[in-house]
Parts: C-alpha cells; structure tokens; sequence
C-alpha cells in the first residue's frame, strides 16, 4: 500500500468512470505512454491516508479528474491556462489512476463533490462532464448547438445545454437508436445520424467521436461565424475540405485538459443543471468488457467502474 507525501491523498476508490482516453491509452494511441500504468481518470474516494500538507483530512469524499499536476509557474499556469502547462502530468495516462482499489493523488487537484450524487453517478461528472462543460464554454453563446458522438460526455452536456435555454441537435452512429433515444428524453430538440443535416442551421457544434471527417461535416451545419470546437484528446486524421466550408469566419478549436476553474465551475452548477447521468456499472475485473463495449459503441450513457462492491 503507497503512502502519500506532502499534499497528496491516499484514496480508497468507490468508483472510476470509463473515457475513451482510457481506451486511447490501453491502445497505445497517445504518445509516451509509461508502462505499466493503472488506467483511469474519473475517480470517486474516500481519503483514508494523507501527506502532512494535504488540503483534505481523512474521510473526505474526493473527485480525481484528469489534470493531475502543473508546474504552478509558465506562463500558461500564471495565466490561467493551466490546462496548457508542458510540464502538465495527467491521471491515468503518466500518474497512476483509477482501475484499481486504492489510488494515489495531489490533493491540490482534487475536487470536493456534491453530497447529493452517489459515486457511481458522480465518477462520469469528472471528466465527460468537466471537459464536456469546457467545450460547451467554448461554443460561446450559440442558442443552436449541435452535438457528434452521443455518449457519457455529450449526455451530461445536453442537459447543461438545456438548463441554460440552448437547443440541442444529437448526431449518432447511423444505427444507434438508442443514443438517439436517449438524447431525446434528455430534451434534445432532433436526433439523426452523423451524415444527415440538421433541420435548422447551427450555431455552434462539438465534436466528441474521435473521428476526423466530422469535422468538415459540422462546419456544413453551423452558420457564418459559428464554432466547431473538437472536445478529445486523439482524433483521426481530418481530410481535405474545401476553404469555403471554413470561410464566412466559421472557426474550428480544440479543447485541451481542464483546468481546476472548470472543475469548480461545473461541480457548482452540477446539482441543478444534471439530473440525469445514465450509467453501466462493471465490477473491477471486467475492465475489459468495459473498454471493448466503448470501443465497439455497445454503451448508452457512460461506463463505471466499481471496484469493491458494498
């Protein structure tokens, strides 16, 4: 068993969400992958040992997100673009995360949790929702927003969407009906595949599925001056489009990490503006199942992990 030093918790996990970085991880798609490495990071956990400068005293409920370290000191950490910092360190990706018992972190990045949310349904809120609230704020104020890839992250959005009066229009796989079910029960305005036109032209759009020809595809359905920002860590290749998709000042971004402002921003709204977090729990051995459901798009919602069942 680790023992945590200076700012750091020792947590026994309740639960850790499934993202598709984890996949990206396991499948070796992103670069300097450390190994062995304990995938995961959308942690939920009760600290049950700390370092003598953590923030957080034994018994704490803890959320555990991405960004698990800065430098404190760049330009980007100064600015508040922590999310940028090159000397950034991420949970389950370079520090060890959540597919495990027991997990080891900097309790500076840690985050305090509604009481109001069990574990189970919190764990997704620390990653689709946090970066997925991220993206939203990067759709600045378009009343219209298109969403590609329906799953854990772009649930969770939909319903910050809705509770702050923007419509929202769901693009699926060609046969996931059930994706689409859900984004209409979740108030979604229209739910179709990836390849039709929205019924009405778009403000914004995020782009989730770590596919690169929707990006071309969303700017054919924003408007002039709309945003389509890209809201993963790892996509495919975008192909060649014509510069007339991109004209009329339509702008294409890409959303990295999050910062700890995110995180505190969502966690604070999260209890009035997510009622809904629709989930597949998995006990701890079955990891895999997990990943290979997400992999093959067999999950509505999103995956949880739940190592010790109680």
């Amino acid at each position: 068993m680790p023992r945590p030093r200076g700012h750091e918790v020792l947590l026994q996990v309740h639960a850790c969400a499934v993202c598709r970085t984890d996949l990206h991880v396991v499948d070796g798609e992103l670069p300097d992958i450390p190994t062995p490495i304990v995938p995961g990071h959308e942690i939920v956990g009760e600290v049950i040992d700390c370092g003598p400068q953590s923030p957080w005293p034994v018994g704490t409920r803890l959320g555990v997100p991405w960004l698990a370290a800065t430098c404190g000191t760049c330009l980007f950490c100064r600015s508040g673009r922590e999310n940028l910092c090159a000397a950034a360190r991420f949970t389950g990706y370079q520090v060890d995360g959540g597919y495990a018992q027991h997990a080891i972190a900097d309790g500076r990045y840690c985050f305090a949790l509604p009481q109001t949310m069990d574990a189970v349904h919190a764990a997704p809120l620390l990653c689709a929702g946090l970066i997925g609230y991220r993206s939203l704020r990067m759709t600045e104020d378009g009343r219209r927003l298109g969403l590609y890839g329906f799953g854990a992250a772009a649930h969770i959005v939909t319903q910050v969407a809705r509770w702050q009066g923007r419509e929202v229009y769901a693009f699926t796989r060609k046969d996931d009906t059930a994706a689409r079910a859900l984004a209409l029960g979740l108030g979604a305005a229209w739910a179709g595949d990836s390849d039709s036109a929205p019924p009405v032209e778009l403000d914004a759009a995020i782009i989730f599925a770590p596919v690169g020809s929707l990006v071309p595809a969303a700017l054919r359905a924003v408007r002039r001056g709309g945003i389509v920002v890209c809201g993963g860590i790892h996509m495919s290749d975008i192909p060649r489009f014509p510069y007339s998709l991109l004209w009329g000042e339509r702008v294409v971004r890409s959303v990295a990490n999050l910062t700890r402002r995110d995180g505190e921003e969502f966690l604070r709204i999260a209890p009035q503006a997510v009622r809904e977090v629709t989930v597949q729990t998995f006990d701890l051995q079955d990891a895999n199942e997990a990943l290979d459901r997400l992999r093959s798009g067999r999950l509505v919602g999103a995956a949880v992990l739940v190592p010790m069942r109680r």
